[in-house]
């Protein structure tokens, strides 16, 4: 049995039952950031929304340790694995442990332009390979039974038109893969970081648009340069859905906001809310040897623009590191940041 959340309750589902993936909504794999207690955190924000893990390498899973790799708290689900990789009978592999494991979707990563990615042969640099995805992604779809995803972006370093990125959307289409996130700008595989790569590049939210028009049979979902619900609902006129990347971890209330302006039904009441059930959320981790730090850090954001946000992220910055043990912690900033507003 899998155990979901799909309207912020918690139910058994048999492994062999789909799941209704919501695509209004969702937050981007983001490496670093996007681990399973930035998960939690989000869920209890987003009851609606699809969130995705990290990206995993097919060598990294193959060869590594798949308990840690793939662990999630079954609150997460819905929930995607995202996967990096190029060679299609690995990914087929790791796609069929991804449904074993109980994820609800996997997703390809096409954007990623690190030089690490690069050097793996995965990620953005992929782009140039139209037909080396398409059987990507055709192994994976005949593998699994669950939705098989593609994230990319509009164009690699000169390939920049609106031309190109029909032509590689058209060819991976004719895998059968039905859903595409796109990062609306191009990647530069020489000359930027990746941090870079997520500003620099020009944005072409008009061209995702035309690729849902000129192609209306595809689930198109638009990533990059969103930062509030009224960008989201000004997205939501022209695609399918809504990929929130740095601005939900950066200030996570708006999944709260787009959770109830777009989904429905909301999750926590309020930042205290949150509090409280991160608090009990990390006591029970921490009984696992869970570092208080490595939860609290994906909270930093929780009261930005709110008075004595700064007395919030400044206690945790300064107190996470002294005591690894102390469960406390989020209720001891709450209160530094309360007593600062009275």
């Amino acid at each position: 049995m899998n155990v979901c959340v799909s309207d912020g309750s918690i139910h058994t589902m048999d492994s062999t039952d789909p799941i209704d993936l919501s695509r209004t909504l969702s937050v981007a794999p983001m490496m670093d950031w996007t681990d399973r207690h930035c998960r939690y955190f989000h869920r209890l924000l987003a009851p609606g929304a699809l969130l995705y893990t990290e990206m995993v390498t097919t060598g990294a899973l193959i060869h590594g340790d798949e308990e840690r790799l793939l662990a999630y708290n079954p609150e997460e689900h819905p929930l995607a694995l995202q996967l990096g990789g190029s060679d299609p009978g690995d990914l087929a592999r790791c796609a069929r442990t991804a449904r074993e494991r109980g994820f609800d979707e996997v997703n390809l990563n096409v954007g990623c332009p690190s030089d690490r990615v690069q050097r793996g042969r995965f990620g953005a640099c992929l782009m140039l390979e139209p037909d080396l995805v398409r059987d990507c992604m055709a192994a994976m779809l005949d593998a699994v039974d669950i939705p098989v995803t593609i994230k990319t972006r509009l164009g690699v370093d000169e390939h920049e038109s609106y031309g190109f990125a029909r032509d590689f959307v058209g060819c991976v289409a004719d895998s059968g893969c039905k859903v595409f996130i796109v990062h609306a700008r191009k990647a530069v595989l020489e000359g930027l970081s990746p941090k870079q790569n997520r500003d620099v590049p020009v944005l072409h939210h008009d061209w995702v648009y035309r690729l849902k028009q000129e192609m209306p049979a595809l689930t198109i979902v638009i990533n990059g340069g969103i930062g509030s619900a009224d960008d989201v609902a000004r997205h939501l006129q022209h695609v399918d859905g809504v990929m929130l990347g740095r601005a939900a971890y950066q200030t996570p209330w708006l999944l709260a906001e787009c959770q109830r302006r777009f989904l429905g039904a909301q999750g926590v009441c309020d930042r205290a809310a949150a509090v409280d059930r991160m608090s009990e959320y990390l006591e029970r981790e921490s009984e696992k040897g869970v570092p208080v730090k490595q939860v609290s850090r994906h909270m930093l954001g929780l009261f930005q623009g709110m008075p004595g946000a700064r007395a919030w992220r400044r206690y945790l910055s300064e107190h996470a590191w002294r005591n690894d043990g102390n469960t406390a912690l989020l209720r001891q900033a709450l209160a530094e940041l309360q007593g600062g507003v009275r």
